[in-house]
């Protein structure tokens, strides 16, 4: 009976590396699940992530593999690009925002098909992955997929703070690395070094003997080419297909087991609805099976599977049956959601549900109340935002939405950028919102409060060291290491714990400070004790007065209060920041005055206006701005930043309040 709910779970959860939980026998009278008539051996099949820090070459790897495989004619992996193949576009960052920002955000599976030296032909699952810290969460939940795990490691800068995190979190699933030394084309490589500091990174995560005797690749992804020997240059990614076949091995999945299958992607169809992407870990599943669901809590409803697709290339083609150890997508299942087992109709068992790290940054979503709201979106109501956010948890499991306030929602995540990623695809697709300052989550353990300690990397000239030092010795920084980059003449590498506040703000007055010079990377570490308050914005803002067009003659007045986020011809509105004021306090600015006219004639011409250019600020660069009384105001047109109270005469009432509360 689908969609009804059963009576019993066995919830004795197993996994594949240990199946010493018993199972329930199945009846005697049991009906046979129909044989498989075309049964793929588990050794033709292989399933391998590819794990790195931002900007390692992941996608890029990705790409030459696919180009390898002889699976596309020619051309048409160039319109996949979207015809930027051939001028280096990425074919598996098809998000727009991937594409712009040059990173992927989320994680994606191909299927590639191999031949190998024995003439046999190999099917082989690739996941690519998030390298910014961030999206840890994508990572997290798709290691479950793999048997392996390529490492990447950029051949100058070597093992980064994600690369110690993805390498932390495949060890502890088991997952044996295959370690790539990436963009060995570099004039400034050093892979001899960079493989020693991998070593030293998997002895400080006490891997075990297997895992520190990895094999070692040198590849240039861009160039399309990866060889074992470094005196040998090769043609083709031969060596990491080898490399796979021999080092990762093959499902050891039972295909006689009850089904067992692990959701781990959602992903959705405006015909079909909900499509659960996932692994078989054990049984088989056909299309038309009636299974059972199990969520994270034991709950259990019947369902009936209407397709089934396996992966082929960068598509899906329909089967009807996929094996245990295969990834696949099941359609037709509603509710599904990450982290839930499709299971046997008759002997259900539940699989362990995906765990994943907690977030430590939150920050206040609600609805848009200037001037302006409704002018620039479509969906602008609590009720539309609060149904985005609800759709938007079903397939980031990392992120955490409250909503016990009608208006506003307190929205949790692991950093800056995912919640900005967020705010981005909300803004893209048509919302209207504003949010309010990010907040780190304090946690009381043991009756002491502690807050989120990262460990922040930075490599930079040592002409800059001090001025590193300095900058985040103010944001209660320690210093844990401090060495020269093996292999470089003058760059010094540095590593600090630093509270998850602190980094609020950091980036741009780290390159200011360093002149773009420096290189900074950070990613969670643990939760510690309160270290103290936090600098903040050290000068203040302008804001608006009047609601109007901004004047050249305006901004020419003002040109020595500081500088402007708005140009002539700009629409502001009263209570809006137009800019950074060059002393520490706020001022109020009417910059819509326009020039007085008269019938006076002058002797000389008028001056020249003198107006800076506006500085242009991104979405991350304002939640980083604001403080504690101002908010964000994100609409399909850009990005405004606003004082809470709109009003002048509002906000001194509201300061005369501040010190009495206190």
């Amino acid at each position: 009976m689908d969609g009804h709910d059963a009576p019993h779970v066995n919830l004795c959860y197993n996994t594949r590396l240990d199946r010493s939980c018993s199972r329930t026998t199945p009846a005697p009278n049991r009906p046979t699940r129909p044989q498989p008539t075309t049964a793929m051996p588990n050794e033709l099949l292989r399933n391998v992530a590819i794990i790195a820090h931002v900007d390692h070459g992941k996608t890029t790897l990705v790409d030459g593999l696919l180009k390898q495989s002889g699976m596309f004619r020619e051309g048409e992996l160039d319109k996949l690009s979207g015809g930027r193949a051939s001028q280096g576009g990425l074919i598996m960052d098809s998000n727009p925002l991937e594409r712009e920002r040059g990173i992927t955000i989320f994680s994606k599976n191909c299927a590639v098909d191999y031949h190998d030296t024995q003439g046999r032909t190999v099917k082989i699952n690739v996941i690519d992955t998030p390298g910014h810290a961030d999206f840890g969460g994508e990572v997290e939940r798709v290691l479950k997929m793999a048997d392996g795990v390529l490492l990447l490691v950029d051949a100058f800068e070597g093992p980064m703070p994600q690369t110690r995190f993805v390498l932390h979190k495949a060890l502890e699933n088991g997952l044996r690395p295959i370690v790539v030394v990436n963009k060995i084309d570099r004039p400034d490589a050093r892979p001899d070094h960079v493989v020693n500091e991998v070593f030293d990174l998997l002895v400080e995560l006490e891997a075990n003997d297997k895992a520190l005797d990895f094999p070692t690749i040198y590849a240039s992804g861009r160039e399309g080419w990866a060889t074992t020997d470094l005196s040998v240059k090769t043609d083709s990614l031969k060596d990491i297909f080898e490399a796979i076949l021999k080092h990762v091995p093959a499902p050891q999945d039972e295909a006689k087991d009850p089904l067992q299958m692990l959701v781990t992607t959602l992903d959705y169809s405006d015909y079909v609805g909900r499509i659960a992407i996932g692994r078989v870990f054990a049984g088989t599943i056909t299309k038309g099976q009636s299974i059972a669901v199990i969520d994270r809590h034991g709950k259990q409803t019947r369902q009936r599977v209407q397709q089934l697709f396996q992966f082929q290339g960068l598509s899906r083609k329909e089967v009807e049956q996929v094996h245990a150890g295969d990834i696949c997508a099941v359609v037709g299942l509603d509710p599904v959601d990450i982290g839930d087992t499709l299971a046997d109709g008759e002997n259900p068992i539940a699989l362990p549900p995906i765990k994943v790290d907690e977030p430590t940054l939150t920050m206040m979503f609600r609805i848009n109340d200037s001037p302006f709201a409704g002018q620039e979106g479509d969906f602008v109501t609590s009720r539309q935002i609060r149904q985005r956010l609800e759709k938007e948890l079903q397939s980031n499991v990392a992120l955490r939405v409250d909503f016990t306030q009608a208006d506003e929602f307190q929205v949790s995540g692991r950093g800056l950028m995912h919640l900005g990623i967020l705010m981005e695809n909300m803004r893209r697709e048509g919302y209207e919102l504003s949010a309010g300052k990010p907040r780190v989550i304090y946690r009381e353990i043991h009756g002491q409060k502690m807050e989120p300690i990262e460990l922040l990397v930075v490599d930079c000239p040592g002409s800059c060291q001090s001025s590193v030092m300095s900058l985040v010795g103010e944001r209660r920084a320690e210093l844990v290491k401090m060495d020269a980059k093996t292999g470089t003449s003058d760059y010094v590498h540095m590593e600090f714990t630093i509270p998850a506040r602190g980094l609020i703000g950091l980036r741009s007055r780290m390159l200011t400070a360093t002149q773009g010079r420096a290189v900074m990377h950070h990613v969670f570490e643990d939760y510690e004790e309160h270290r103290g308050e936090v600098p903040q914005r050290q000068l203040g803002v302008m804001i608006a007065t009047e609601t109007g067009r901004v004047t050249a003659y305006a901004l020419d007045g003002l040109y020595d209060r500081g500088f402007f986020f708005v140009k002539p011809g700009d629409q502001v509105y009263e209570g809006q920041i137009v800019g950074e004021h060059c002393k520490d306090n706020d001022i109020s600015v009417n910059v819509t005055k326009p020039k007085p006219l008269s019938n006076m004639r002058t002797t000389s011409k008028d001056e020249a206006a003198k107006i800076r250019p506006a500085r242009e600020v991104s979405l991350e660069a304002a939640l980083e701005y604001i403080q504690d009384d101002e908010l964000v105001e994100v609409t399909p047109e850009g990005v405004r930043m606003r004082k809470r109270l709109l009003k002048e005469s509002d906000r001194k009432r509201e300061s005369r309040k501040t010190p009495a509360a206190v």
